[in-house]
């Protein structure tokens, strides 16, 4: 996992913990945890697709 997608990941669970346990009446902080976590676990989502690029070695050591 490279450290992109590692870091995206980290902000989701962060986004996701401050949308599930902020108080009710904090409003704006819930809005921007939610926003946080549609947009961390889509660029999670995306680093993980395109991963890290592993070259084949054909030859056999």
């Amino acid at each position: 996992m490279s450290r992109f997608a590692m870091t995206c990941l980290l902000l989701t669970a962060a986004c996701a913990y401050g949308t599930f346990l902020a108080p009710q009446s904090l409003a704006a902080l819930d809005t921007a945890c939610k926003a946080g976590l549609g947009i961390f676990g889509s660029l999670s989502l995306f680093a993980l697709m395109i991963g890290r690029r592993i070259k084949f070695d054909p030859v056999l050591r």
